[in-house]
C-alpha cells in the first residue's frame, strides 16, 4: 500500500534504537526525508551510517529533549536541512519506573515536556505544511493499571490527554495529532530483553498475559505510526491507537 509519504519531511525523537529507530526506518522506506536525534553521539553516528548504507534519507544530530534550548536548536537544524517539517513523532521516554521524586521529575521532564518542546518548536513548520501530522508515543500503561504506582504510567496517561486536546485545538488549522500506545514490545537490549535476562519470572508473567502468546516488535508499532502520519489517515485525529496484541483487557472506546 502506498501511504503517500514520498517527499514528506519528518522528525523523530529518540530515533537511534527500539521503536524510534523502527519508526525512522519505516518513514524513510516510504520516501520521507527523516531527521532523528539521540543523546549518545557515537550510537547516533553508527545508526546514521547504517541508514546511509541502506540508501535511506535520514539525517540527525545529538539532542537531549530534557534541554529546551537544545530541542529548539535541533528542530531548527533538521527543518533547515530537510527543507521543512510535515511530520513530528515524539517518541522519547525516561522510562521512569522508580517511585522517587527524582523519577517523577525525570518522567515529567522527558516524556511530557520533551514532547511539548518538540511539537512547539516544529509548529511554525507544521503550519506551512499541507499535510501536517503529529504522532506521540504513549503506552498501554497509560490506559490500564500495570506495574504498580509509578511515574511512567501517569506521564503516559498525560500524553494521551495532551494529544487529544492538541488535536482538537489544531483541527481548524489542518494539523492532525494522534497517539500510539504500544504494549509489551521486545527488542535487543530493550526493557523486556533486559527483564528476560535479569528477571525471567516477571518476563514470563508478562508474556503469559498476552493472548497472542508473544510480545510485539518495534516494526509493528512503526507501521501504526506511519499510517497515522500519512495522508491516508487524513480524517483521523485525536485517536489513541493501541498496539498490544490484545494485552489490555478493557473495551476500547
Amino acid at each position: 500500500m502506498d501511504l503517500k509519504l514520498a517527499g514528506r519531511k519528518a522528525v523523530v525523537t529518540g530515533g537511534t534504537r527500539g521503536i524510534g529507530h523502527a519508526i525512522a526506518r519505516r518513514l524513510a522506506t516510504e520516501g520521507c526525508g527523516v531527521g532523528i536525534c539521540g543523546r549518545d553521539e557515537a550510537r547516533l553516528d553508527a545508526v546514521l551510517e547504517d541508514f546511509e548504507s541502506a540508501d535511506l534519507d535520514v539525517i540527525g544530530a545529538p539532542c537531549d529533549v530534557g534541554d529546551g534550548e537544545a530541542v529548539t536548536r535541533w528542530t531548527a537544524a533538521m527543518a533547515e536541512r530537510l527543507g521543512g517539517i510535515d511530520i513530528v513523532v515524539a517518541n522519547v521516554s525516561a522510562l521512569a519506573g522508580a517511585p522517587s521524586e527524582a523519577s517523577w521529575r525525570a518522567g515529567f521532564e522527558i516524556d511530557i515536556l520533551g514532547t511539548v518542546r518538540t511539537i512547539e518548536a516544529a509548529m511554525p513548520h507544521l503550519e506551512r505544511s499541507d499535510a501536517a501530522a503529529i504522532v506521540t508515543v504513549s503506552s498501554t500503561a497509560g490506559v490500564e493499571s500495570f506495574g504498580g504506582v509509578r511515574p511512567y504510567n501517569s506521564v503516559k496517561a498525560a500524553l494521551i490527554n495532551y494529544t487529544s486536546n492538541l488535536a482538537n485545538a489544531l483541527a481548524g488549522e489542518g494539523i492532525r495529532a494522534n497517539c500510539v500506545s504500544p504494549g509489551t514490545i521486545f527488542f535487543r537490549d530493550g526493557v523486556w530483553d533486559t527483564r528476560r535476562r535479569e528477571d525471567p519470572e516477571r518476563y514470563r508473567a508478562a508474556l503469559a498475559r498476552n493472548p497472542t502468546g508473544r510480545m510485539g516488535t518495534p516494526e509493528e508499532v512503526a507501521d501504526a505510526v506511519a499510517f497515522l502520519a500519512s495522508p491516508l489517515s487524513a480524517f483521523t485525529t485525536g485517536a489513541n491507537l493501541v498496539v498490544d496484541g490484545g494485552l489490555t483487557q478493557r473495551v476500547q472506546y
